[in-house]
């Protein structure tokens, strides 16, 4: 088992920016790719970045390209988001994901969310 809890989030101007973390205790961190995930009211949960087990080989999503960074501190048992430029769209719940394989659609673990708001 792999408990995720996600912090961070909150209500920020649009262009403005928020860090996302997400604390992971259980089993070995290392051990899992961790992703970040969102979903808006009305919508489907979407990706939004993934990154390896050992740090390397961030991935993301078109919309989120460019202005989000996914990082990793396997000592602190941690993964981040830094979400930089933000705009409404990207409101949503955020959630952080672990899984062992990479990327995965459908990780094994989840954390609760935590919630983003970007206001106009």
């Amino acid at each position: 088992q792999v408990q995720l809890v996600e912090s961070g989030g909150g209500l920020v101007q649009a262009g403005g920016s928020l860090r996302l973390s997400c604390a992971a205790s259980g089993r070995t961190f290392s051990s899992y790719a961790m992703g970040w995930f969102r979903q808006a009211p009305g919508k489907e949960r979407e990706f939004v970045a993934a990154i390896r087990r050992s740090g390397g080989s961030p991935y993301y999503a078109d919309s989120v390209k460019g202005r989000f960074t996914i990082s990793r501190d396997n000592a602190k048992n941690t993964v981040y988001l830094q979400m930089n430029s933000l705009k409404p769209e990207d409101t949503a719940v955020y959630y952080c994901a672990a899984d062992q394989k990479y990327p995965s659609s459908t990780p094994e673990y989840w954390g609760q969310g935590t919630q983003v708001t970007v206001s106009s």
